[in-house]
């Protein structure tokens, strides 16, 4: 088969033949239908991510995956041959290490993919193989940074720095769950404008002049209740923070690979502020997001920006690092 993978003591990326993999007994495997394509992959091949767990010196790239199951393990009785499924990306290890595919084993770069039955989430015929792929990772992380890690509740306000394949998709995901106002942020007028398309209140250049003076109008004076940190930019962070209200929450999910600085200690300790961390989602986030698209709570069509082939996999991966045309999400079709 096809795979495209990475050499990691090199950072060098190369689509070539590889063997078709075997599922063990507790997997199965998937013929690979789309692969989207993130910011995240374009981090490992320049250094700023490294696997923390891989063994050996490559992987095949590619953790937001869904496909068609084609072999089943020898204990697999749950999952037939052609069900439609998402692969989701983490599995914790019989050492309790959380392992994430394509960084730690092999992703959905490829023609065919093995996982773990753990990590599977069935799809219903309605859903595109295209969108469903971007569930894990581009809507699920963050889901999970909403729903489970800020515990923002309907009426509170937010507000997403980055506009990128997670934070669209985060403003999206807080209207659906009432959140009021949403402040999208971000210095490109395109990604504001799509914002305000999906759902975002107010729109934001951060480099405004009056952008804290706008935050305080828009939520009362009161502050926001919760902002998350797309961007990985540490500006952003030392933005947020005096804009929060009591008791507010700053997520940061994008990483700058920088320490975290609170401008003002006795305001931050006054209001009960926190800063949390974020990474990742569970196999449930992936399973409530796949049902709000069922319902028709939540539409991914316009999430898709451009589709390459395996082959185009590097040309999609430098398109991304450019951000040419501001895209959502690549995704790649095996």
């Amino acid at each position: 088969m096809r795979a495209g993978r990475i050499k990691i003591s090199t950072r060098e990326f190369q689509v070539l033949d590889f063997p078709i993999p075997l599922p063990d007994p507790q997997q199965v495997r998937i013929k690979v239908e789309a692969a989207g394509v993130c910011l995240s992959d374009v981090h490992l091949l320049d250094s700023t991510l490294s696997p923390g767990y891989l063994e050996g010196d490559e992987v095949t790239m590619g953790h937001e995956v869904a496909g068609v199951i084609e072999s089943l393990g020898a204990d697999v009785s749950d999952w037939k041959i052609g069900d439609r499924v998402i692969v989701c990306a983490g599995i914790r290890d019989a050492k309790g290490r959380v392992r994430t595919q394509g960084f730690d084993f092999d992703g959905g770069f490829a023609e065919f993919m093995v996982a773990d039955v753990s990590t599977l989430v069935a799809i219903h015929a309605e859903l595109s193989f295209e969108q469903a792929c971007i569930i894990p990772d581009a809507v699920s992380t963050p889901w999970a940074a909403i729903s489970q890690t800020a515990k923002v509740q309907s009426g509170e306000s937010s507000m997403v720095f980055g506009l990128g394949g997670l934070g669209i998709h985060a403003v999206q995901l807080l209207k659906i769950i009432g959140s009021s106002p949403i402040i999208a942020v971000d210095p490109l007028p395109l990604a504001r404008k799509r914002a305000l398309m999906v759902g975002a209140d107010l729109g934001l250049d951060p480099n405004d002049p009056e952008f804290s003076k706008k935050i305080r109008a828009a939520t009362n004076g009161r502050g926001v209740n919760a902002a998350f940190d797309f961007a990985g930019v540490g500006s952003v962070r030392i933005q947020a923070l005096p804009l929060l209200a009591e008791g507010g929450r700053l997520v940061i999910i994008g990483i700058a690979s920088e320490p975290i600085s609170i401008p003002n200690d006795m305001a931050f300790v006054y209001k009960r502020n926190q800063i949390l961390g974020h990474y990742g989602s569970e196999v449930r986030h992936t399973q409530e997001l796949v049902a709000f698209v069922k319902d028709g709570k939540l539409d991914l069509s316009a999430s898709i920006s451009s589709i390459f082939s395996l082959e185009e996999a590097d040309t999609a991966l430098k398109q991304l690092e450019n951000k040419a045309d501001n895209p959502i999400r690549i995704v790649l079709k095996p």
